[in-house]
């Protein structure tokens, strides 16, 4: 039988793979802690743990009519930026698929009354929510497949927790080992073009309001605790800062995880940051000894 082995809200800001020298001209002659953190994580998590899949919740990737999930047996290409093309140029990616574990999580689209269609066509584009962290995350593990699911942007809450709901059971059902990742940020509001280049430093005084600061702080802190069910609980409340795709991509982690009876503490990896007026954390749950939606509630920290 299949299972989570563990899961991440991950930052995934065009920052991260730019040149180094570039990275610190924009941030005060300082490295922003998002790279370190995704360094640290590929070493202490990615590079060591027994895992097959890792699939990737995509806050990038928008459908409209129903959710889909890539079913190539491998993704390869060079990725431009349509956004920023700039800064993300021509940026080589090489992976694995896991078809059999697309087709799985579609066929129970049905039990959780909702829609999920495996795509195979090699012209379907590929998103730098994925891209820059199989960059930091994968490239050089070549036996490790990847999988990514967009978002819907007619979904509400709901319907992102039924694909959550399907993933796990797709999972379940082929015996994958899957690392899931809820790739995206927290609150998402940029800086007006005129005004962003004050912003770019990594620094949280640049996020675009105090209380869209504050709303994010408090999130990170519930889920350091353990608190998913009080996340889920204040979605309304936390909508007013606009996080990033409506956080549809943790709602598809946080129903795959067990929703409000997932009580998984995060270790936080790097600091929380600002991108040009967003809201940017590294997040790691590590899967309870008991399972996701079994586990006592304790604080978590900073990772060891």
């Amino acid at each position: 039988m299949g299972e989570i082995v563990g899961a991440g809200l991950l930052a995934h800001v065009p920052t991260i793979v730019l040149p180094e020298a570039t990275r610190r001209e924009l941030n005060d002659g300082k490295e922003i802690s998002l790279v370190t953190g995704l360094r640290e994580l590929r070493e202490e998590v990615f590079s060591t743990l027994d895992y097959d899949t890792v699939v990737v919740l995509d806050s990038h990737w928008a459908t409209t009519v129903e959710f889909v999930v890539t079913a190539h047996a491998r993704r390869a290409g060079l990725f431009t930026s349509e956004e920023l093309p700039r800064g993300m140029c021509r940026m080589p990616y090489d992976f694995p698929g896991d078809p059999e574990l697309a087709h799985s999580v579609a066929s129970f689209a049905g039990a959780h009354g909702t829609w999920i269609t495996p795509i195979d066509d090699p012209y379907l584009p590929i998103y730098y929510a994925t891209t820059n962290l199989w960059k930091y995350l994968g490239e050089g593990l070549p036996d490790k497949r990847w999988v990514s699911i967009g978002v819907c942007q007619t979904g509400d809450m709901e319907d992102h927790l039924r694909l959550g709901r399907a993933l796990a059971d797709g999972i379940a059902a082929v015996g994958r080992k899957v690392v899931l990742i809820a790739s995206g940020a927290l609150s998402h509001t940029f800086w007006p073009l005129r005004e962003l280049r004050a912003h770019e430093a990594s620094d949280p005084s640049h996020i675009f309001t105090p209380e869209a600061r504050a709303a994010d702080l408090e999130r990170i802190g519930w889920f350091r605790e353990g608190r998913h069910d009080l996340v889920l609980e204040t979605m309304p409340e936390f909508r007013r800062y606009k996080p990033e795709a409506g956080f549809g991509h943790y709602l598809m982690m946080a129903g795959a995880l067990g929703e409000e009876r997932c009580t998984a503490p995060a270790r936080q990896y790097g600091e929380y940051e600002n991108s040009i007026g967003t809201g940017q954390a590294l997040l790691w749950f590590d899967r309870p000894r008991d399972g996701w939606a079994a586990a006592p509630a304790s604080l978590g920290g900073e990772h060891a």
